[in-house]
């Protein structure tokens, strides 16, 4: 027997970086640090916009990923009790096919006439499945985990929009711009693909170059986070 592709939507499987191990330090945050460590009262009378907007998104993010693995758990749980909602077709002159949405059930039965009765009892054994599944992610509380997980990522989503028409007025500014696409956008840890490698290149210079200029500024032994080795992850990232 062999399945067709699992078309129901699973944020928390699919989501990138959610699953990742560890939480990495900000690079805008190592740098506002040593700002206000530096000047405080210049940081106060002239505030930087973009960074204002990445404490916002850095919340939001964060929050997400904590919304994301508590639905992730709970999904977890229902999988190994109920099974994703399935239904198994025996396709006549065929072998079986188990599909897991009613996309995918048209997809293997079609609209054809001679496939009516089949796909009206696949349709309705799916249907009872889906509302098992349906009843039990209600009651253990994953339904209200997804919806406030959604919620959360689309103001994450929102709040990333807009640093492209923020501007920067510092260096931290910048690194949080730079922080946020890398965090947001890239597809792995370390992925090698364009534009990432150049773009974590470009995150390691702006902090290199704030070091030089402002040397005082940074807390003695401070080490940047994009440069510390990465903690092995204790889970498949999206």
């Amino acid at each position: 027997m062999r399945d067709s592709d699992n078309t129901t939507t699973l944020p928390c499987v699919t989501r990138r970086r959610v699953l990742a191990g560890g939480m990495i330090t900000s690079t805008a945050l190592v740098l506002e640090k040593s700002a206000l460590a530096g000047n405080t009262a210049a940081t106060n009378v002239f505030p930087d916009p973009a960074l204002a907007l990445w404490r916002e998104w850095e919340t939001a993010h964060e929050l997400t990923e904590r919304l994301c693995r508590r639905q992730q758990c709970l999904e977890t749980r229902l999988v190994a009790s109920l099974g994703f909602p399935c239904v198994t077709i025996h396709v006549p002159e065929g072998e079986e096919v188990t599909v897991h949405s009613m996309e995918a059930l048209d997809d293997v039965l079609g609209k054809e006439p001679g496939m009516a009765v089949l796909r009206e009892k696949a349709e309705a054994d799916f249907a009872v499945h889906q509302a098992r599944w349906d009843a039990a992610a209600e009651e253990t509380g994953h339904t209200a985990a997804l919806r406030a997980e959604r919620e959360a990522g689309d103001r994450a989503q929102d709040l990333l929009e807009a640093f492209s028409t923020t501007p920067a007025t510092t260096l931290a500014g910048m690194a949080g711009k730079l922080d946020a696409v890398l965090r947001e956008g890239e597809a792995w840890e370390e992925c090698s693909e364009f534009p990432w490698p150049q773009i974590r290149s470009a995150l390691s210079d702006l902090v290199r170059i704030a070091q030089q200029m402002m040397p005082e500024q940074f807390f003695h032994g401070e080490q940047h986070p994009k440069l510390r080795p990465r903690r092995a992850g204790c889970c498949f990232r999206a």
